[in-house]
């Protein structure tokens, strides 16, 4: 069976009222064994041990120096732990899930048989009410039924993470007769939503608290020893991060490249302002950046240093910064 993806890449204001995205990009390391829940809590940043069969947890797996390999949504399904997230850092995540998880009654690979796409708009839940018995929202945040597990994402507007499949996932995708979109706008809704996104690039160059994982309970600080715990604890109780994960917007006349950067005007002058995470150009020239700026002093402008010309503001994320833990 063919299905058909647009490679429109439409802004924020020009996304239909219900849509579908493949995530051709997605996977997800998948742990199960006997020993599976007191492995992964050791390695973690989140509290493994109060994932249940529909809940939903952020989190990060970290480097010794608590820098992050990566940032994932973990939910369960057949009674293994999955820790979805792009591509990008997945493989350096397995790698060091792996290395130590041989002292451990546990198995750890990357899903291969598993699809996953995104559901998005103001009438994304009325269209899953027409296809399941059972939808997920805040309280129940992972619903499984039969071979699909359907996930909410909690933000400005629903938005689900639908996972199944391939097989079973095209004859869902044919049901419902929404367009299709590329991965690229679930980045876009990632971006506006505060989400970390990492590319290869960015793997182990944050702390946690850079990426705004404590704002979105992300970090758990009362759950014992993880790998990298001693910086994040330390980033948390003497007030070290002086960075965080910011959302931008503005309108460009010619293509972003991924070697630009950001500046920030001080006086006269403009210095580098940051670290782009991820960004996401709109057919129109809307473009829309995820980036790791200081967040110790008032961010007046922004512009990309090859085209300065492109002025970005900061928009409001739908959480705050100063969230205590």
């Amino acid at each position: 069976m063919s299905i058909s993806i647009t490679q429109d890449l439409p802004s924020l204001a020009e996304l239909p009222d219900s849509y579908l995205m493949q995530l051709n990009d997605y996977s997800a390391i998948s742990l199960s064994g006997e020993e599976q829940s007191k492995y992964l809590q050791g390695q973690v940043t989140c509290d493994v041990n109060a994932s249940t069969e529909s809940s939903l947890l952020h989190g990060a797996h970290c480097d010794a120096k608590g820098k992050v390999y990566s940032v994932f949504r973990l939910i369960n399904r057949s009674s293994c732990h999955l820790l979805v997230q792009p591509e990008a850092c997945l493989s350096e995540s397995l790698a060091a899930l792996q290395k130590f998880g041989v002292f451990s009654k546990v198995d750890i690979s990357k899903t291969e048989n598993l699809a996953f796409y995104g559901l998005a708009g103001d009438k994304s839940t009325k269209v899953l009410t027409e296809s399941f018995t059972q939808i997920p929202d805040s309280l129940t945040p992972v619903v499984q039924q039969d071979t699909t597990t359907l996930v909410y994402i909690a933000g400005d507007s629903p938005r689900y993470l639908i996972i199944d499949e391939q097989d079973n996932i095209e004859h869902l995708l044919t049901k419902l007769a929404l367009p299709i979109y590329s991965h690229k706008v679930w980045q876009l809704l990632e971006i506006t939503q505060g989400f970390p996104v990492l590319t290869k690039e960015a793997c182990q160059q944050f702390v946690p608290q850079m990426l705004n994982l404590q704002a979105i309970n992300g970090i758990s600080f009362t759950k014992g020893c993880y790998l990298g715990q001693e910086t994040v604890a330390r980033m948390q109780y003497l007030g070290k991060n002086k960075r965080a994960l910011f959302s931008l917007a503005g309108q460009l006349t010619e293509k972003l490249s991924s070697a630009d950067s950001l500046e920030k005007q001080l006086g006269d002058n403009w210095r580098k302002a940051g670290e782009i995470t991820t960004s996401y150009q709109a057919d129109n020239g809307s473009c829309y950046i995820q980036a790791v700026l200081a967040n110790d002093d008032e961010i007046t402008s922004l512009r990309l240093k090859a085209q300065p010309s492109a002025l970005f503001t900061v928009k409001e994320l739908p959480y705050s910064l100063t969230t205590d833990q």
